[in-house]
């Protein structure tokens, strides 16, 4: 999958690009649809050429006509192929129906399997999904779902056709129920929903053929997202020998509630090991103990919420050149004074956590924000949700089921700001400036842990301080590049495993990453 290309796109995109390469190239659909059926076949032939014996199970429209392309292609190469229908195939228009048509010439079994047979299926030693292509917009029907739940009752092989069938392909979301595909293979261009969401756990091994679309082609339409799937360390400013701490930041960290020393403990020793010059942590009295032994080269300042205002007074505050603010920070009147403070230094800032609920609760306005300073808010979806509705409206679930519209929103929720990224969290992190969205394909399901966000913040934070110019390197780009490392340091230590990952693990593989 790390050869896939970087552009991404929505089905209407898509759609634009095929209308381009038949109205303007001259690429008649039919040749389209073969092309697809070939891409589809090769990967048989090339990865399950001792698998004879392959079932494909086509729905309606251009996917189905791409399955039929496919049982044809494999017949003709001496394979035993029986292929379900799951409508009268003499309703298929235009391509599906010429595609049907083809098939039937080449098959010698006349017959029309439209009632799939799990015995048939379990003997089968590949399956084609080719039922529900990227048109997808709503619930899949009942017995097309319980075709679906068939086969993914089997073990065997499943290749999809552009899409696992019941994943919508703007979102990543899962339609009610979805092919598990051990390979989806996509075609014209990569579509955005393979990336988030729910898409890891259907799509299997991704690959990509584009149809041999002229190159031109793909000039005439705008992407609607990136993808991220290697780590771009060119983005990480230069050390010069002669530097000393004071060239790379002097972060503030503030946070660490009654109880909660941990997450800034976490993002203190994060933000150390990706680099930054100087760190200074505040939080509760309580705390001073525990987090001086846990990370000693960080400086520590402890208040009230009676004496936080003294503290920002002090001089060592005139230092501070960027603020992380909402780990482990709690949801009391000491958590909105301290966030109130921060705000008010108008310095680059990350706004994460709790930070986040209290801007939900109390609203962005309240806050008195005039920053001319970049900031970057963390969300994970119950974040997420907490600030998108005033009411309780909106749930995770909600944001997951259109990431791309949460990202969206969120951003805007922040325009008081000069500018904002946004780092939307999960399987498929999407990194949103108002311009560019991305999306980062590494990480796994190891990093569902706790302290992992505080770790992310470090990071960031870290990342931000040294590159105070951000003359060359974009507030996206460094928020990209945090996402990425942190993703890169966590799949290090898994190493492919999907249990047992601590935050503390990510921490200390860091430098490995970093180099």
């Amino acid at each position: 999958m790390l050869n896939l290309p970087d552009k991404l796109y929505t089905v209407n995109s898509v759609v634009q690009l095929e209308q381009i390469a038949i109205n303007q190239y001259g690429i008649p659909a039919y040749e389209l649809m073969q092309r697809a059926g070939e891409a589809v076949f090769n990967v048989i032939s090339t990865n399950y050429s001792q698998h004879k014996k392959i079932v494909v199970i086509c729905g309606a429209g251009n996917n189905a006509g791409d399955g039929y392309v496919v049982a044809r292609l494999a017949k003709q190469s001496g394979f035993d192929v029986r292929v379900y229908s799951l409508i009268d195939p003499a309703v298929l228009n235009n391509e599906a129906l010429l595609a049907y048509r083809d098939w039937m010439n080449a098959s010698e079994d006349k017959d029309s399997y439209t009632s799939v047979d799990p015995s048939f299926l379990e003997e089968a030693e590949v399956i084609v999904d080719a039922i529900l292509g990227t048109g997808l917009s709503r619930e899949v029907k009942a017995e097309w779902a319980e075709c679906i739940e068939m086969i993914n009752d089997v073990p065997t092989p499943v290749i999809s056709v552009d899409i696992p069938s019941g994943l919508i392909a703007d979102t990543g979301n899962i339609s009610g129920v979805a092919i598990r595909a051990d390979v989806t293979v996509s075609f014209i261009g990569l579509k955005q929903g393979l990336f988030t969401a729910q898409a890891s756990d259907v799509c299997g091994q991704l690959i990509f053929d584009d149809l041999a679309l002229p190159a031109e082609v793909y000039s005439h339409v705008e992407c609607d997202a990136r993808l991220i799937n290697h780590i771009n360390l060119a983005l990480l400013p230069e050390r010069k020998s002669s530097s000393h701490k004071g060239c790379f930041g002097h972060v503030l960290i503030a946070g660490g509630n009654s109880g909660m020393a941990g997450a800034v403990i976490l993002a203190a020793k994060a933000a150390l090991r990706t680099g930054a010059g100087l760190v200074t942590i505040v939080t509760v009295p309580q705390n001073l103990s525990a987090i001086s032994c846990a990370v000693p080269e960080a400086m520590v300042k402890v208040c009230d919420k009676d004496s936080i205002e003294d503290l920002f007074r002090e001089g060592f505050i005139n230092d501070i050149t960027h603020v992380a603010v909402g780990m482990g920070l709690g949801k009391n009147t000491w958590s909105l004074k301290l966030l109130k403070h921060c705000v008010r230094l108008n310095i680059p800032m990350l706004i994460d956590a709790d930070a986040l609920n209290i801007i939900a609760k109390v609203g962005i306005n309240n806050l008195a924000v005039s920053s001319t300073k970049p900031v970057v808010i963390t969300p994970h979806p119950g974040e997420a949700a907490r600030l998108l509705t005033a009411d309780g409206e909106i749930s995770s679930s909600d944001i997951q089921i259109d990431r791309f519209k949460a990202v969206r929103a969120l951003h805007a929720l922040f325009n008081d700001f000069d500018s904002c990224s946004v780092i939307l969290k999960g399987s498929g992190t999407l990194i949103y400036d108002g311009k560019i969205l991305k999306i980062c394909q590494l990480g796994s399901a190891a990093m569902a842990a706790p302290g992992m966000g505080d770790v992310l913040s470090g990071v960031l934070i870290a990342l931000l301080a040294q590159n105070k110019a951000m003359s060359e390197v974009t507030l996206n780009e460094i928020s990209e590049l945090a996402v990425c490392i942190h993703a890169a340091a966590a799949d290090t230590v898994s190493d492919g495993k999907t249990r047992g990952l601590l935050a503390s693990d990510v921490i200390n593989a860091l430098p490995g990453v970093l180099q």
